[in-house]
């Protein structure tokens, strides 16, 4: 991608990666220390979770130096306990709003909107949002919020957005506007990003996770596992000069970066101080010049002191990455050097820290479950209303296709019994004997059908055998005067009498 002197027309794309959003840091720092017309001039800059939040440290006034501190220190935070991030006192939304609402400036609201479009996934459907317009810096941290929750591994009840519930933005879609031309993408995996790690080249099998082209290799394996399980805070330092250098490279391949590179050190309260007393008489290049100088006095005593103190990472970083960032970085890697820190180093402590963990865990979880209670409390009556709702449809999508199912049922029943009915023949062994089957008749053919019944047989042999036939009582006509059948049901036979005139 051949980019403009100016950089406009062009859109900036950080793909969600957890813990890995240090990479996202590295990266956003190289273009603004290298290219910030870049950043000036761009149309939109799109972000899911970490992404997102590096995006809005990026254009909403924050410092990069002070969220890669903070990402270290969350990282080590996961990283003291036994079972990490998943230990019941490890509160990792509650660490992300106070590291928030430190870091960001109260007119946040008014940098960012318009300018960078936060990916959320809505709870009720699924589907993908982009939200861009903020009315405070509370609405800004909420969006922020919602595009990193986890489900599960951050909670159970989503957070909200101006009333509605959202989770991770790259569940639905990790880089927006992954396709457009004009969209510089950013990710840690190795794939087919702008700004990414070289994977091997001779591997040709790749994957697309919501919209995100990871390249199906063993690194981008162990990648994926650190985005929620971090590492060393070595290893991500090492990940962070690692996105700074591959933003370097392309934008030395596009011809985007700048020869002259400024770094903007603050000054200190005494320099403040010093400046605000400088009289009005003195010459305004003189009073710029003893600035410049004093600047390039205190870069070259930061990076002396940089160099005097032990550097626990490559030395390549040390070469690249620019003096606040470093800064940053050693102190966030650095070890506590106290005795119980170092004492439960030992093979030992760790191993009984782990047996006692059976005893430990239930009385620290009731205890982080109190605290995260209190906090609740405010919360309770939407939660409690949104988890009615949600019980109230999964019940009633269970009842609907519990009673479409049973009506499907029952109509395949009917229509095989009423085909049943229409095709199939007659069966006339299921009639009993003394039942016979109701079929029509006409009058010639009635009494030797009649005759023909089983019980009848019987009473023609019994007659046989007694040496006279007597035609039964219904044969006679029932017309004929003084005629009458009566029928005994004490006896066995039926017998008939006539009554003479």
């Amino acid at each position: 991608m051949v980019g403009d002197e100016g950089g406009g027309g062009r859109s900036v794309s950080f793909a969600g990666c957890g813990f890995l959003g240090v990479y996202h840091i590295g990266a956003a720092t190289c273009l603004q220390e290298r290219a910030p017309h870049l950043i000036r001039n761009a149309r939109q800059i799109y972000g899911a979770s970490a992404g997102a939040l590096t995006g809005a440290v990026l254009v909403g006034g924050g410092s990069l130096a002070e969220a890669c501190a903070d990402v270290l220190d969350l990282a080590k935070e996961a990283r003291k306990r036994n079972l990490g991030p998943l230990h019941p006192s490890f509160n990792v939304m509650k660490i992300m709003r106070d590291g928030l609402c430190k870091n960001l400036p109260e007119n946040t609201h008014q940098l960012i909107s318009g300018k960078l479009l936060i990916s959320l996934t809505r709870v009720s459907d699924g589907k993908n949002v982009l939200v861009s317009n903020f009315k405070s810096k509370e609405e800004v941290v909420q969006a922020l919020l919602c595009s990193s929750f986890v489900p599960i591994y951050c909670g159970l009840i989503p957070p909200s957005f101006r009333g509605v519930r959202y989770v991770d933005g790259g569940i639905s879609d990790n880089l927006p506007q992954y396709d457009s031309k004009n969209t510089i993408t950013i990710s840690p995996f190795s794939g087919e990003c702008d700004i990414c790690p070289k994977g091997n080249s001779a591997n040709f099998h790749e994957m697309n996770v919501t919209n995100t082209s990871i390249q199906f290799s063993l690194g981008n394996m162990y990648r994926l596992t650190q985005a929620l399980f971090p590492p060393e805070p070595k290893v991500l330092g090492e990940l962070c000069e690692q996105g700074y250098s591959d933003a370097l490279r392309y934008l030395k391949e596009n011809g985007i970066v700048q020869d002259s590179v400024s770094i903007d050190l603050a000054l200190t309260r005494e320099g403040q101080e010093e400046h605000t007393q400088i009289p009005k008489c003195i010459d305004r290049k003189a009073v710029a010049a003893s600035q410049c100088k004093k600047g390039m006095q205190n870069k070259e005593m930061l990076i002396d002191q940089l160099k005097l103190a032990a550097w626990p990472l490559d030395g390549t970083i040390f070469e690249n990455l620019p003096p606040r960032l470093r800064k940053a970085l050693q102190e966030a890697c650095k070890e506590r050097c106290g005795f119980y820190t170092q004492l439960s180093k030992f093979l030992p402590m760790r191993l009984m820290s782990y047996m006692m963990l059976p005893y430990t865990l239930p009385v620290e979880s009731a205890y982080f479950v109190a605290l995260r209670l209190v906090d609740w409390f405010p919360d309770i009556p939407d939660d409690v209303r949104w988890m009615q709702e949600q019980f109230r449809q999964i019940m009633g999508a269970v009842y609907s296709k519990a009673r479409q199912r049973l009506l499907s049922i029952s109509s395949k029943e009917s229509g095989i019994l009423l085909r049943k009915c229409h095709t199939a023949p007659l069966d006339t062994s299921i009639h009993s004997s003394c039942c016979p089957p109701k079929m029509a008749h006409s009058s010639t053919h009635l009494e030797e059908w009649l005759w023909d019944l089983p019980y009848c047989e019987d009473l023609v042999e019994k007659d046989i055998s007694e040496g006279f036939v007597s035609a039964p009582s219904f044969f006679m006509n029932s017309g004929q005067p003084g005629v009458e059948a009566n029928v005994d049901s004490s006896s066995e036979n039926s017998f008939q009498t006539a009554s003479e005139d």
